[in-house]
């Protein structure tokens, strides 16, 4: 039959873009690697690199065997585990796919939360600690808030009568991620990096704050390239179909809007830096860039061209003095500037999208329904992940000790916590 030939064609090139675009996100963790190994310490860099590999694995399984069923299972508030079984999944999850991509594809997702974690509490984590809260992101906090968005959970929920219809009469909307995978991560990492404390040195007896350069620029630059070509799977790939027209224009829209965000964001943090510090600074160029690609990763599918570039510039400059914030007055360590790229442009990013969408934002008269709906979307995602860090890293820091000691950090964790070092001159 050819209605059947058709479908079978159209489902095998949705599938191949799903995947595709799970190829690129998952080419987004060597560059988290490189952007957390450049903003670092050479006697650290063999660590962060094992971090950025281990979260993959060890997330990748942990997803698969509970995180998945959890975040896409029945239920209001979280899915059902399905412990493995895939089939189970595939009965309530109807969306023409085959299961074993589409949980690829979520796989890859969670892994940029976890690995957020890591660059801001960089240099004096005990990697067995980072191993046990890996666990707690990849089962419980990121699947748990995902399953409120995208899993069918109370956010999302449009019927009539439910609470988000009843409160604000649209649910919540973040298309590929700037508060479930971005805020989620950065606030997480805010909360894990104040509990360690800063690096030795970071501040002097007058508490003010002392720079403590990156390693190599030339990797921090090249993670950013590596990311930000990521991204264009992490944000078009969110449509998961690209065999109509509808979804061949939705995904040329992302694109377009992913990219030029990533450039204000950039371009305005060149400018807001050169202006406050007297030179343009690559680093926060770099975290520009990064910031305008978080924030409009929610709204991408929604917002116009001239939207994304107006969230990128905002993304962009509130960067600046968020890690100015977090660096001088909170007196939090975060030597990669996570906290302000992920956890602040997500939430302002998410909260931006209610404004500029052209449907229904309220620069387009849609009223204050839809701008109410992110902007609680985005406090209740970033309260139930940085509530959720406070707990866990706060016991495990009791219990075990977060932190390494003042030796094994004055000399580098690379010897100490793996017996060798990224370079040997």
């Amino acid at each position: 039959m050819l209605s059947d030939t058709v479908s079978e064609l159209s489902t095998g090139l949705n599938t191949v873009w799903m995947l595709l675009a799970a190829m690129l996100v998952f080419f987004m963790q060597p560059g988290f690697a490189l952007v957390e190994a450049g903003f670092t310490r050479t006697k650290n860099t063999a660590n962060i690199l094992m971090k950025n590999l281990v979260d993959f694995m060890f997330g990748s399984l942990l997803y698969w065997f509970i995180g998945f069923g959890l975040m896409f299972g029945l239920g209001s508030f979280v899915g059902q585990p399905h412990f493995f079984n895939l089939e189970m999944m595939d009965a309530v999850i109807d969306n023409g796919l085959p299961i074993e991509g589409f949980l690829i594809f979520q796989t890859v997702f969670c892994a940029t939360s976890a690995t957020i974690v890591s660059g801001a509490m960089a240099e004096r984590t005990k990697f067995s600690m980072y191993l046990l809260y890996t666990i707690f992101i990849s089962v419980l906090i990121y699947p748990v808030s995902g399953h409120w968005t995208w899993g069918g959970g109370w956010l999302m929920n449009g019927e009539e009568g439910s609470f988000m219809m009843n409160l604000f009469g649209t649910p919540f909307h973040d298309f590929a991620g700037s508060a479930v995978v971005h805020s989620v991560g950065g606030w997480i990492a805010l909360v894990g990096a104040a509990i360690l404390g800063p690096r030795l040195g970071k501040y002097g007896k007058d508490g003010k704050s002392k720079a403590i350069p990156g390693h190599s620029l030339t990797l921090a630059c090249l993670g950013v390239f590596i990311l930000w070509f990521g991204w264009f799977g992490f944000n078009p790939g969110s449509q998961l179909a690209a065999s109509t027209g509808t979804d061949q224009a939705a995904i040329s829209h992302v694109f377009l809007t992913t990219n030029l965000s990533a450039c204000a964001g950039g371009f305005l943090a060149l400018v807001v830096s050169w202006f406050k510090f007297g030179k343009p600074s690559l680093s926060l160029t770099l975290n520009g860039v990064l910031a305008g690609l978080v924030g409009v990763t929610a709204g991408c599918d929604l917002v116009s061209p001239a939207g994304a570039v107006l969230i990128g510039a905002i993304c962009g400059t509130v960067m600046i003095y968020a890690v100015e914030f977090i660096d001088h007055t909170l007196k939090i360590d975060d030597p990669v500037g996570a906290s302000s790229v992920h956890g602040v442009c997500g939430s302002l990013g998410t909260i931006l999208t209610g404004f500029l969408s052209v449907d229904g934002g309220l620069l387009y008269g849609g009223g204050f329904g839809f701008l109410g709906a992110q902007v609680f979307g985005a406090l209740v995602i970033g309260l139930w992940a940085a509530g959720m860090g406070f707990v866990i890293f706060k016991v495990m820091d009791v219990v075990f000790g977060l932190r390494v000691t003042k030796r094994v950090e004055e000399e580098g964790l690379d010897v100490y916590e793996h017996g060798e070092s990224a370079y040997n001159s």
